[in-house]
């Protein structure tokens, strides 16, 4: 068995923030979503190794009434740390919330929370680059 998605929620209209939360701010790829599922609302997005292939997936879906995901949340691992900081930095200066403060608290990583335009907690980790 394998993880396929992760699906989030926002409030509806919010998929543009959405869009430059994921999109812009953490370089994820736009996927349309089926025919059958585009009426509904969200948008779909999608990171890709270096062949091509899928390695993660995230689906924002409209929910109504919503309410952030203050605790439950996705995490994204980033291959290094340097990109762990590029995307943190990124994110803050498109004026999302970063958290910073349990960087070293998750052995073996190092990592940061952030907020999307929702409200939701998204961690980001990647691999510490000394001993844990």
């Amino acid at each position: 068995m394998r993880l396929h998605h992760v699906q989030v929620a926002c409030p509806r209209g919010g998929e543009d923030e959405a869009r430059r939360f994921y999109g812009t701010g953490l370089g994820l790829v736009e996927v349309p979503k089926p025919d059958a599922l585009a009426g509904r609302g969200g948008c779909w997005f999608r990171a890709y190794d270096d062949r091509g292939a899928v390695t993660a997936e995230l689906h924002i879906g409209v929910e109504e009434p919503f309410a952030p995901a203050r605790k439950a949340h996705p995490a994204l691992l980033l291959d290094a740390v340097a990109a762990l900081d590029e995307a943190g930095a990124r994110l803050a200066g498109l004026g999302f919330a970063v958290d910073w403060t349990e960087r070293h608290t998750f052995a073996g990583h190092e990592r940061c929370h952030a907020f999307d335009g929702a409200g939701n907690r998204v961690e980001l980790l990647a691999p510490a680059a000394g001993p844990a």
